[in-house]
C-alpha cells in the first residue's frame, strides 16, 4: 500500500529570534517492508543529514540570523507492506539488550511493577504482549491534552488517561520490569474512520517463540499488530530520543505551535506540492 504524507510544524514567536537549531527525525526509516518512494524536508536555513545511534536518518536544522517563524514541511510518498504478525524481518545491528533500560519517561514505580505482574510474564508470546496492549487500552483512555510530552509512564497510569506516547511508555516500562526488551517507535498512521491523530507512536518488542525470534511491533492504543497503514520514522528508548522535532533557540519571545499531518492511501508516485 502507498501513502502519501505530509507533516507541517510551524513555530510563530513573539519576537524575532536570532539562532534556531533543530534536530529533525522526519525521514521514514527503510526497512525490508517500508519503501521510501519519494521524500523531501523544506526549510528556511541548513539541513545537515546524519544517521543516529538507532539506526535513524536524521537532520540537523540550523537558521542564523533574525526570524520570528520556522516552517518545516516533511513530505513524500511511503510503499508499506503488511508485516506477518507484526512481525519485523529488518537485520539486527546491535543488541536487543540495548533496549531494555528504563528511561525518565518509562521507569516503573510500585503500581506499573504490579500492572505489569498481573499483564504480563517472562517469555511472554505474541498473544500476551496483546493482552497487556488491551489492558492498557482499558486502562488508560485515550484523551487528547491530558498530559504533555514530558509526561511519564507512572503518570499517566495515575491519570488513567493519555495519548499514543503515553500507552507505548507504559507498555514500554512495563516489559522493562520483567527485562523483556522493548522500543519505542514513532511514526504516522493512516487512522481510517477513528478519531486519533495521523502522527502515532508505538512499540516494538524482542519476542522467541516458535519459529520466530525477533521483534514484532505492537500498536498499544489500537492494541493490535501493526499493518500497511503504520509508517516508521524513528526508534529509540523513548519519545525523548525518538521525537520527529527536537530543538533550542535563542531570543523569540513567547513560542505558538501548530502541526498539522496528513495521511492517505495514494496510487500516484510523487507528491503534486510540498
Amino acid at each position: 500500500m502507498r501513502h502519501f504524507i505530509r507533516h507541517e510544524t510551524v513555530y510563530r514567536y513573539t519576537a524575532p529570534l536570532n539562532y534556531t537549531i533543530q534536530q529533525l527525525r522526519l525521514s521514514p526509516r527503510s526497512e525490508p517492508h517500508q519503501r521510501i518512494v519519494s521524500w523531501n524536508i523544506s526549510s528556511s536555513g541548513r539541513q545537515h543529514a546524519f544517521v543516529d545511534a538507532f539506526g535513524n536518518l536524521c537532520h540537523m536544522l540550523t537558521i542564523c540570523g533574525r526570524h520570528d517563524e520556522v516552517r518545516i514541511v516533511a513530505a513524500g510518498i511511503v510503499e508499506i507492506t503488511a508485516l506477518d504478525r507484526g512481525r519485523l524481518t529488518t537485520p539486527n545491528e546491535f543488541s536487543p539488550l540495548v533496549f531494555t533500560m528504563p528511561t525518565r519517561l518509562t521507569d516503573a514505580d510500585e503500581s506499573i511493577v504490579a500492572f505489569a505482574h498481573a499483564h504480563l510474564s517472562v517469555g511472554a508470546d505474541s498473544s500476551r504482549l496483546l493482552g497487556l496492549a488491551e489492558a492498557i487500552q482499558g486502562t488508560v483512555a485515550y484523551q487528547t491534552g491530558a498530559t504533555v510530552v514530558t509526561s511519564t509512564a507512572a503518570e499517566a497510569l495515575r491519570l488513567a488517561r493519555g495519548v499514543c506516547q503515553d500507552h507505548a511508555h507504559l507498555f514500554l516500562a512495563c516489559c522493562h520490569v520483567l527485562g523483556i526488551p522493548a522500543r519505542y517507535v514513532s511514526g504516522y498512521i493512516d487512522p481510517g474512520d477513528t478519531a486519533h491523530a495521523e502522527s502515532h507512536a508505538w512499540v516494538d518488542v524482542w519476542v522467541e517463540e516458535s519459529g520466530f525470534s525477533g521483534w514484532v511491533s505492537v500498536d498499544v492504543t489500537h492494541a493490535r499488530f501493526t499493518d500497511a497503514s503504520h509508517c516508521r520514522l524513528a526508534i529509540g528508548r523513548d519519545y525523548d530520543s525518538a521525537a520527529p522535532i527536537r530543538g533550542v533557540r535563542r531570543g523569540g519571545g513567547n513560542e505558538t505551535l501548530s502541526v498539522r499531518v496528513d495521511v492517505s492511501p495514494t496510487t500516484i508516485t510523487t507528491p503534486t506540492s510540498l
